[in-house]
């Protein structure tokens, strides 16, 4: 025998859905709206009987009571090309999308790099659109997260910003990891394998990022009891290519280099390719150590010795953080910094 389910031939409403779980309509609106203040028995009745009923909650008469979108912003400022190939905006994506789970948000992404995309995005940043925003990927002396915050819209940057605001300013919010730290990890790790001329390819400096792989860099090679040689250090953009090419002119300027820390995976698979190309074997002629553990890093010839970072737990805890910021929780510290370890593998 064959049984069906029955739905109403109308729209279900809330009324509906509290009669089916047997609680009052109070319950059922804060589980839809997302409320902590619900026993869990209540909370998988009320979306058992959702799930029966079909019933789908009218945002816009939600947003006219709650003053409420449901909706959060990532704004990413980079091109739609790094964000869709590159692993570390994916893992971003996975994390916050897992930290947001156990709410109503729904999240949209943007990507931003030219002026007519910065201007779509900034009109359409406004508290009628989304509760909250989440900023990756800034450069330099961005003013979009001044704007958000004159506009009121909670705002939480992923990673320190490269250029701090002016003195008096309310301090950022942001999750980083600690990018310092994990570069002089990894620089220390190469002084006791006994090299000694350890040459860098640095990120972006206009990027919070870049500026602190490099000053763990500077920070270790002291410690060493050296000075940091400048044609010791080149720069890329943390692609493959850029990795290659910054290879290429440290070979040039420092032909007698044995090390290299390298500010990101792909910048230095595109490095490990450029040692192979002129006949340096690694790790015995030259020892590279990269930053991410992206997958990319297992696959490498040889496997990259790289520093760990926790990319999905920064997104769970940029949602985590701009969750609480919405909501008025009471939060201790504007910021977040999480741990870096050093995986090490073949190439160093």
């Amino acid at each position: 025998m064959t049984t069906h389910r029955t739905r109403s031939l109308g729209r279900p409403t809330l009324d509906a859905v509290a009669a089916r779980a047997g609680v009052g309509r109070g319950t059922v609106s804060r589980v839809v709206n997302g409320s902590l203040q619900v026993s869990p028995e209540a909370r998988a009745a009320v979306q058992q009987a959702i799930a029966e009923l079909g019933y789908v909650p009218n945002r816009a008469a939600r947003a006219l009571v709650t003053q409420r979108t449901d909706s959060v912003a990532l704004v990413v400022s980079e091109s739609g090309e790094r964000v869709f190939t590159e692993p570390f905006f994916a893992g971003i994506v996975r994390g916050v999308s897992s930290g947001l789970l156990e709410t109503p948000l729904q999240l949209w992404l943007a990507m931003v790099q030219s002026p007519i995309e910065r201007e779509r995005v900034e009109h359409h940043l406004t508290n009628q659109h989304v509760d909250g925003v989440l900023l990756l990927s800034l450069h330099d002396a961005d003013p979009l997260p001044t704007l958000l915050e004159e506009r009121g819209l909670p705002t939480v940057l992923g990673g320190r910003p490269a250029r701090m605001l002016q003195p008096g300013a309310r301090p950022p919010w942001f999750v980083d990891v600690d990018n310092v730290g994990g570069a002089r990890q990894a620089v220390e790790h190469l002084a006791r394998r006994g090299r000694q001329r350890i040459a860098t390819i640095a990120g972006p400096q206009d990027m919070g990022v870049g500026l602190a792989r490099l000053a763990g860099y500077r920070d270790a090679v002291r410690t060493t009891g050296s000075e940091v040689d400048p044609r010791m250090v080149v720069y890329g953009d943390f692609s493959e290519g850029s990795g290659a090419a910054g290879m290429r002119r440290l070979l040039e300027v420092c032909p007698d280099l044995d090390a290299v820390f390298v500010a990101s995976d792909l910048m230095a698979f595109g490095a490990l390719r450029t040692l192979r190309e002129t006949g340096r074997r690694v790790p015995d002629d030259v020892a590279v150590i990269g930053f991410d553990d992206a997958p990319i890093a297992r696959q490498a010839d040889p496997p990259l010795t790289t520093v760990f970072q926790p990319v999905e737990e920064m997104g769970r805890q940029m949602a985590r953080l701009l969750v609480a910021r919405i909501r008025g929780d009471d939060i201790p510290t504007p910021h977040l910094l999480l741990d870096t370890q050093l995986i090490h593998r073949a190439s160093a």
